[in-house]
Protein backbone atom coordinates (compact mmCIF):
# COMPACT_ATOMS: atom_id res chain seq x y z
CA UNK A 1 0.00 0.00 0.00
CA UNK A 2 1.48 3.41 -0.92
CA UNK A 3 2.15 5.52 2.20
CA UNK A 4 1.07 9.30 2.52
CA UNK A 5 2.02 12.34 4.74
CA UNK A 6 -0.11 15.20 4.98
CA UNK A 7 1.01 18.56 5.87
CA UNK A 8 -1.70 20.64 7.41
CA UNK A 9 -1.91 24.12 9.14
CA UNK A 10 -5.35 24.71 10.29
CA UNK A 11 -9.13 22.79 11.37
CA UNK A 12 -8.14 19.82 8.22
CA UNK A 13 -11.47 19.50 6.43
CA UNK A 14 -9.26 18.15 3.30
CA UNK A 15 -7.37 15.96 5.77
CA UNK A 16 -10.46 14.39 6.88
CA UNK A 17 -11.78 13.78 3.43
CA UNK A 18 -8.25 12.11 2.85
CA UNK A 19 -8.62 10.17 5.74
CA UNK A 20 -12.30 8.78 4.54
CA UNK A 21 -11.19 8.52 0.89
CA UNK A 22 -8.75 5.84 2.36
CA UNK A 23 -11.16 4.13 4.67
CA UNK A 24 -13.79 3.91 2.02
CA UNK A 25 -10.91 2.50 -0.47
CA UNK A 26 -11.15 5.33 -2.81
CA UNK A 27 -8.18 6.35 -1.93
CA UNK A 28 -5.51 2.94 -1.72
CA UNK A 29 -2.81 4.56 0.40
CA UNK A 30 -2.10 4.45 4.08
CA UNK A 31 -1.74 7.81 5.91
CA UNK A 32 1.83 7.42 7.29
CA UNK A 33 1.91 10.85 9.16
CA UNK A 34 -0.06 13.91 10.08
CA UNK A 35 2.43 17.40 9.84
CA UNK A 36 1.75 20.38 11.41
CA UNK A 37 3.54 23.62 12.00
CA UNK A 38 0.39 24.85 14.30
CA UNK A 39 -0.29 23.02 17.69
CA UNK A 40 -3.55 24.36 17.66
CA UNK A 41 -4.71 23.23 14.53
CA UNK A 42 -8.28 20.83 14.82
CA UNK A 43 -6.83 18.19 11.85
CA UNK A 44 -4.04 17.01 14.31
CA UNK A 45 -7.12 16.08 16.50
CA UNK A 46 -8.50 14.52 13.26
CA UNK A 47 -5.70 12.48 12.80
CA UNK A 48 -5.72 11.19 16.43
CA UNK A 49 -9.31 10.04 16.26
CA UNK A 50 -8.20 8.11 12.85
CA UNK A 51 -5.34 6.43 15.37
CA UNK A 52 -2.93 7.96 12.52
CA UNK A 53 0.63 9.28 14.15
CA UNK A 54 1.14 13.38 14.45
CA UNK A 55 4.03 15.56 14.73
CA UNK A 56 4.10 19.61 15.26
CA UNK A 57 7.11 21.44 14.31
CA UNK A 58 7.42 25.04 15.03
CA UNK A 59 8.99 27.55 13.11
CA UNK A 60 8.83 30.35 16.14
CA UNK A 61 10.65 28.13 18.22
CA UNK A 62 13.23 27.18 15.90
CA UNK A 63 13.75 30.70 15.22
CA UNK A 64 13.90 31.40 18.99
CA UNK A 65 17.02 28.82 18.72
CA UNK A 66 18.69 30.87 16.49
CA UNK A 67 18.40 28.74 13.33
CA UNK A 68 16.87 29.59 9.80
CA UNK A 69 14.01 29.23 8.05
CA UNK A 70 15.96 26.19 5.57
CA UNK A 71 17.33 24.59 9.02
CA UNK A 72 13.43 24.23 9.78
CA UNK A 73 12.63 23.18 6.02
CA UNK A 74 15.77 20.38 6.17
CA UNK A 75 14.35 19.53 10.09
CA UNK A 76 10.88 18.90 8.83
CA UNK A 77 12.20 17.04 5.56
CA UNK A 78 14.43 14.72 6.75
CA UNK A 79 11.95 13.87 10.12
CA UNK A 80 9.05 13.31 7.31
CA UNK A 81 11.54 10.80 5.08
CA UNK A 82 11.62 8.82 8.26
CA UNK A 83 7.84 7.51 7.35
CA UNK A 84 9.32 6.60 3.47
CA UNK A 85 6.00 8.30 1.77
CA UNK A 86 5.53 7.76 -1.58
CA UNK A 87 3.55 10.94 -1.72
CA UNK A 88 3.58 14.02 0.76
CA UNK A 89 0.34 16.06 -0.11
CA UNK A 90 -0.28 19.60 1.13
CA UNK A 91 -3.44 19.96 2.24
CA UNK A 92 -3.32 24.00 3.70
CA UNK A 93 -0.51 24.18 4.72
CA UNK A 94 0.50 27.32 5.24
CA UNK A 95 3.85 28.09 4.57
CA UNK A 96 6.12 28.03 1.37
CA UNK A 97 8.47 25.32 1.32
CA UNK A 98 12.36 26.41 0.70
CA UNK A 99 13.96 24.39 -2.70
CA UNK A 100 15.87 22.63 0.24
CA UNK A 101 12.83 21.08 1.81
CA UNK A 102 12.12 20.04 -2.16
CA UNK A 103 15.48 18.11 -2.83
CA UNK A 104 14.89 15.67 -0.24
CA UNK A 105 11.01 15.49 -2.41
CA UNK A 106 12.17 16.53 -5.47
CA UNK A 107 8.82 14.61 -7.42
CA UNK A 108 6.21 13.50 -4.81
CA UNK A 109 4.79 16.77 -2.99
CA UNK A 110 1.62 17.70 -4.44
CA UNK A 111 -0.75 20.57 -3.36
CA UNK A 112 -4.16 21.83 -3.46
CA UNK A 113 -4.94 25.06 -4.98
CA UNK A 114 -7.96 27.39 -4.75
CA UNK A 115 -7.60 28.56 -8.46
CA UNK A 116 -7.08 27.69 -11.73
CA UNK A 117 -3.96 27.16 -13.36
CA UNK A 118 -2.40 30.61 -13.93
CA UNK A 119 -5.06 32.44 -11.88
CA UNK A 120 -4.04 34.20 -8.29
CA UNK A 121 -0.88 32.19 -7.42
CA UNK A 122 -0.25 32.39 -3.74
CA UNK A 123 -2.60 33.46 -0.66
CA UNK A 124 -6.19 34.71 -0.35
CA UNK A 125 -6.57 33.32 -4.20
CA UNK A 126 -10.52 33.23 -2.98
CA UNK A 127 -10.70 36.58 -2.36
CA UNK A 128 -9.15 37.85 -5.35
CA UNK A 129 -11.59 35.78 -7.44
CA UNK A 130 -13.88 37.38 -5.94
CA UNK A 131 -13.09 40.60 -6.47
CA UNK A 132 -12.10 39.88 -10.00
CA UNK A 133 -15.73 38.51 -10.72
CA UNK A 134 -17.07 41.55 -9.08
CA UNK A 135 -14.67 44.20 -11.49
CA UNK A 136 -16.27 41.96 -14.30
CA UNK A 137 -12.74 40.36 -15.21
CA UNK A 138 -13.75 36.43 -14.51
CA UNK A 139 -16.68 34.32 -14.78
CA UNK A 140 -15.73 31.77 -12.99
CA UNK A 141 -12.94 30.38 -10.86
CA UNK A 142 -11.53 26.63 -9.96
CA UNK A 143 -9.14 24.27 -7.86
CA UNK A 144 -6.22 22.77 -8.84
CA UNK A 145 -3.51 20.01 -7.30
CA UNK A 146 -0.17 20.23 -8.70
CA UNK A 147 3.29 19.21 -8.39
CA UNK A 148 5.27 21.19 -5.96
CA UNK A 149 8.18 23.18 -7.20
CA UNK A 150 9.81 26.14 -5.66
CA UNK A 151 8.35 28.66 -7.39
CA UNK A 152 4.65 29.17 -6.09
CA UNK A 153 1.42 27.13 -7.52
CA UNK A 154 3.36 27.01 -10.31
CA UNK A 155 3.91 22.86 -10.36
CA UNK A 156 2.65 20.37 -12.94
CA UNK A 157 -0.81 20.39 -12.64
CA UNK A 158 -2.11 16.98 -12.43
CA UNK A 159 -6.05 17.88 -11.95
CA UNK A 160 -8.37 21.02 -12.21
CA UNK A 161 -11.90 21.27 -11.40
CA UNK A 162 -13.77 24.82 -12.80
CA UNK A 163 -15.97 26.91 -10.12
CA UNK A 164 -18.29 28.95 -11.34
CA UNK A 165 -19.45 32.22 -9.35
CA UNK A 166 -22.94 33.74 -9.20
CA UNK A 167 -24.03 37.03 -9.18
CA UNK A 168 -25.94 36.02 -6.35
CA UNK A 169 -22.89 34.88 -4.08
CA UNK A 170 -21.29 36.24 -1.44
CA UNK A 171 -17.26 35.79 -0.50
CA UNK A 172 -18.73 32.84 2.00
CA UNK A 173 -20.59 31.22 -0.72
CA UNK A 174 -18.11 31.36 -2.63
CA UNK A 175 -15.59 29.43 -0.21
CA UNK A 176 -18.01 26.66 0.99
CA UNK A 177 -18.27 25.41 -2.82
CA UNK A 178 -14.84 25.74 -3.42
CA UNK A 179 -14.18 23.82 -0.23
CA UNK A 180 -16.70 20.83 -1.46
CA UNK A 181 -15.05 20.72 -4.67
CA UNK A 182 -11.47 20.44 -2.80
CA UNK A 183 -12.66 17.89 -0.96
CA UNK A 184 -13.56 16.08 -3.84
CA UNK A 185 -10.45 17.19 -5.88
CA UNK A 186 -7.56 16.20 -3.73
CA UNK A 187 -8.61 12.58 -3.39
CA UNK A 188 -8.82 12.25 -6.90
CA UNK A 189 -5.06 14.00 -7.67
CA UNK A 190 -3.61 11.91 -5.10
CA UNK A 191 -4.71 8.75 -6.53
CA UNK A 192 -3.83 10.04 -9.89
CA UNK A 193 -0.28 10.56 -8.38
CA UNK A 194 -0.23 7.44 -7.30
CA UNK A 195 -1.58 5.54 -10.27
CA UNK A 196 1.15 7.18 -11.95
CA UNK A 197 3.74 5.95 -9.66
CA UNK A 198 3.09 2.45 -9.80
CA UNK A 199 2.65 2.49 -13.53
CA UNK A 200 6.04 3.87 -14.40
Amino acid sequence: MPRIVVLISGSGTNLQAIIDATQRGDLKAEIALVVSNKQAAYGLKRAEAAGIPTKVFSLKRFKDQGKSRVEFDVHVANSIAEYKPDLVVLAGWMHILSPEFLQVFPNNVINLHPALPGQFDGAHAIERAYDAFKKGEITETGVMVHKVIAAVDQGQVIMKEPVPIYSSDSLEDLENRIHSVEHGLIVKGAQAFLDQLTSS
